[in-house]
């Protein structure tokens, strides 16, 4: 345990979030996306549902905002029109931790694409259709004096 850490946050996730630069992205994704399939890097997160992680991770990373879009979801039926409840859930928390942030609606292929991209791929056990999401990293400014 560490202070000031969420404890869902475990040790090879905390160093794959340090790892990650400027620009990176993170896709937390749902237990039924292929993610053995599409990860360049893999982390398990089995047992554990989506929205506890999410707000987990956005205590600890900063959200990019040298861009004009840094959080991504997916979509009902990828359908960027439709919404599920688990995609007002992740609002809720984006709104809470990255205010300021809009939370962008991603038709199916530019999903897949951009998680086949991503830095990280975490795959949770959440059984909710359509509850995947992408984080792009910001920077932590230094401190004025």
């Amino acid at each position: 345990m560490l202070i000031g850490i969420p404890p869902i946050l475990g040790p090879e996730l905390l160093a794959t979030l340090r790892a990650m630069g400027h620009g990176d992205e993170i896709a937390l994704v749902d237990g039924n996306y292929p993610a053995l399939e599409h990860a360049r890097r893999l982390i398990r997160a089995d047992g554990l549902p989506l929205i506890p992680l999410l707000d987990a991770i956005l205590q600890v990373v900063p959200v990019d905002d040298f861009v004009l879009e840094a959080l991504f979801r997916a979509s009902v039926k990828g359908n960027p029109t439709l919404t599920d409840p688990v995609h007002e859930e992740m609002e809720q928390v984006c709104a809470r931790r990255a205010p300021g942030f809009t939370l962008v609606a991603l038709d199916g292929d530019a999903l897949y694409a951009r998680v086949k991209n991503a830095h990280t791929i975490i795959a949770t056990s959440e059984p909710r259709l359509y509850a995947n999401i992408i984080i792009r990293k910001g920077v932590i400014y230094p401190e004025k004096d």
